[in-house]
């Protein structure tokens, strides 16, 4: 795959609709968003990119700088941070945009789950305050607006226990459920996860009208196509995606699904990224030396 960080425009389609940019972000196949009004300006940003080396756990801040500069240059006024979930490929820029806009920034409600879960795995028993480190915890059904638009939260469990999809006029941005239509969907076996719970939450996602834009958390190419995709509609979907399409067997889905997860490394991130991302972003507090400290568990994946 490319290794340039690509920015498209996906321009509202009429009343109701945002303007949607999506940045790839190369060293983790992830794709950042920002969803837009297009009367009023206002923004939000969209599971923005803390950069993180695997292998010096040195961080920098070109990912989210970029997400922040174009939203200058089109006259946006960014007024939340969001997030889908806790990701495990890449750390989240949430707490060092809330510091820097002093906007406010929200996750899923289930992240409560998540943190116990990997407070066990951890060893951790004290780790990881949810309510202390995000501003609003989501709840399936839950609303907000965007300047003059309306984002409907839907819970979508399954690569995690409490992923969260924003349907947002004709545009959902559905994080790591469904890949594109030739990739197919993502991985459903980290702690939390489960196959049978991806499966009905894409077909929440595929109930959308036809003409939604769908646009997915990752992507890291197929053999047959090189540069980054991220969006596609619900029609599209149901008539091409490879996992999902219209008529797929659930169990003949599951199989797939458990028999290509259990091919797959854990992401050379991951035992990092959370115990970031379970803060909100934030690193543990510093210790009597001024340095941050993770926790890594042994023989235990």
């Amino acid at each position: 795959m490319t290794k340039d960080a690509i920015t498209r425009h996906s321009p509202s389609t009429g009343a109701g609709s945002p303007d949607v940019w999506g940045i790839y972000e190369p060293d983790t196949g992830s794709i950042q968003y920002i969803c837009a009004c297009p009367t009023t300006k206002k923004a939000a940003l969209i599971d923005v990119v803390w950069n993180f080396d695997p292998k010096s756990f040195a961080t920098d801040t070109r990912s989210m700088d970029q997400v922040v500069a174009l939203a200058k240059e089109n006259g946006l006024e960014i007024t939340l941070i969001l997030d889908t979930h806790p990701h495990a490929d890449h750390v989240m820029a949430s707490a060092q945009l809330k510091q820097q806009l002093g906007v406010p920034n929200a996750i899923g409600a289930k992240v409560r789950e998540i943190a116990e879960l990997w407070r066990d795995l951890y060893n951790t028993p004290t780790a990881f305050d949810p309510e202390r480190d995000f501003d609003h915890l989501f709840e399936d059904g839950d609303s907000f607006a965007i300047g003059d638009l309306e984002v409907r939260v839907m819970l979508s469990p399954g690569h995690t226990l409490g992923s969260i999809t924003y349907v947002c006029g004709d545009a959902a941005f559905v994080h790591d459920t469904l890949m594109m239509p030739d990739a197919g969907t993502s991985r459903a076996d980290f702690p939390g996860g489960s196959a049978d719970e991806l499966w009905q939450s894409i077909q929440a996602i595929l109930s959308l009208p036809d003409e939604t834009r769908l646009y997915i958390g990752h992507d890291y190419g197929t053999d047959d196509r090189d540069a980054p995709m991220w969006e596609a509609t619900v029609a599209e979907h149901k008539a091409k995606n490879k996992h999902v399409k219209s008529g797929t067997d659930k169990a003949d889905y599951i199989k797939t699904r458990q028999d290509r997860d259990a091919t797959l490394a854990l992401p050379d991130r991951m035992l990092a990224a959370l115990q970031i991302n379970l803060r909100g972003g934030r690193l543990p507090e510093a210790e009597g030396d001024g340095h941050s400290y993770l926790k890594m568990p042994v023989n235990k994946f």
